[in-house]
């Protein structure tokens, strides 16, 4: 079935990061799961919940660059070095088992909202049920994985989603928000019942593939440590610029429903933040966008997922099991959005699972920046310090989830 190399999968990726890796970090967690994710904090919250968003840009941007830094320093990308810098047996084992768990986990959930966000946006545009698109865009994410060279589509995908976070950030401004609201939600504070959606953002933010997806990218981008300036510069302005459409969308939708006492029950509520931008034909740009976003994020999941095993096991030429495993994540994100009954809450809940696995991936990146295999990647007493603190600030909002 998919019977095309490891090899070939990299070349095509490097194909793709023309634009930088941090790019491809950025597009792929703009997606349908951070504008859900963002429109419901902003709608039910006002601007309180901004203080998160910066928070979790901010942690993107410090684990993004040490999985950057450590790729480069080493020449081994994250998935792979944690079995090949690793003497025991037993914790090799262990380190597999774990990371698999979490990165396909992750992956399928997050595939879930994926598919989910896709055919809500031509649900918006058609007036054709959602269950009915998860099924096509299934269907069409695994033409696109067979096919192979959809490189020119996925360009006019993410340009899309360019074009729609372009005119979140616009109608954050037409909207005229309140600058005081603004810069009170940059304190924080968990709103009563608000921990659920602080959760969301962190997930869809600083979403755990990335960090492997990263890892990878920036090989195939750059040659050593030389360059690791660039790369820091890289993920920054392009992390960075991810961060500001996501507080714009809560902007936008705190003015749109909050202010105006009203509330996003269903899907084509989310298009009415737009309106001020395109008047009647706010659904149609939105529907288009978030069709884009899902499309172009349910192509990139799977293909995460089988290059972290594939790094995590070792194979090289096993193309049938390297391509078993998108397979299955295809599978259960589309099989799971054709159930799903709450499409919102479906969405919702893909990126809290990603902030739930979070602190444990986080974990094993800690233990690989410490090995002094990492020469020159390898954390400094004042960067492991940031990075725990990191560490703590996530497992702390998790914790609040339970507590």
């Amino acid at each position: 079935m998919f019977s095309v190399s490891r090899r070939r999968e990299e070349a095509d990726l490097a194909g793709r990061s023309k634009f930088g890796p941090g790019f491809l970090v950025a597009a792929a967690f703009i997606g349908p799961g951070t504008v859900t994710s963002a429109t419901m904090a902003g709608a039910g919250y006002g601007a309180s919940l901004l203080w998160v968003v910066v928070v979790a840009t901010l942690v993107a941007v410090i684990v993004q660059e040490m999985t950057g830094r450590f790729s480069l320093a080493t020449g081994t990308d994250v998935a792979r070095a944690l079995v090949e810098y690793t003497s025991r047996r037993s914790q090799r084992i262990t380190l597999q088992v774990l990371s698999f768990l979490a990165i396909v986990v992750g992956c399928a959930a997050y595939e879930a909202g994926n598919i989910m966000g896709g055919s809500l946006g031509l649900h918006l545009i058609t007036g054709v049920g959602a269950r009915v698109w998860s099924v096509v865009i299934g269907g069409v994410a695994m033409v696109l994985l067979l096919w192979r060279k959809y490189r020119v589509i996925e360009t006019l995908l993410i340009a899309l989603v360019v074009v729609m976070g372009v005119s979140f950030l616009l109608s954050a401004i037409i909207v005229r928000p309140d600058i005081s609201a603004i810069l009170g939600g940059f304190v924080p504070r968990f709103p009563k019942g608000s921990v659920s959606l602080v959760l969301a953002l962190v997930g869809t933010t600083v979403v755990p593939y990335n960090l492997f997806l990263h890892s990878s990218t920036v090989l195939k981008k750059w040659r050593g440590e030389a360059d690791i300036p660039v790369m820091r510069g890289d993920i920054i302005l392009s992390v960075g610029l991810g961060g500001l459409i996501t507080a714009s969308i809560v902007v936008t939708a705190s003015v749109t429903y909050f202010m105006q006492g009203t509330a996003v029950s269903g899907p084509a509520d989310l298009a009415a933040q737009l309106s001020p931008l395109y008047g009647p034909l706010a659904k149609l740009f939105f529907g288009i966008g978030f069709f884009a976003a899902g499309l172009s994020s349910a192509i990139t999941a799977p293909y995460a997922a089988s290059w972290t095993v594939a790094g995590l096991f070792g194979w090289r030429e096993a193309e049938r099991r390297f391509s078993l495993v998108s397979l299955g994540v295809l599978l259960f994100g589309t099989a799971v959005s054709f159930s799903a009954f709450r499409p919102l809450r479906l969405i919702l809940m893909a990126q809290i699972t990603n902030a739930l696995l979070l602190p444990v991936v986080l974990l094993f990146l800690f233990y690989l920046l410490n090995k002094p295999v990492a020469g020159r990647g390898r954390n400094r007493w004042w960067q492991n310090l940031i990075f725990l603190l990191v560490w703590f600030v996530v497992l702390w909002i998790n914790l609040k989830k339970f507590v």
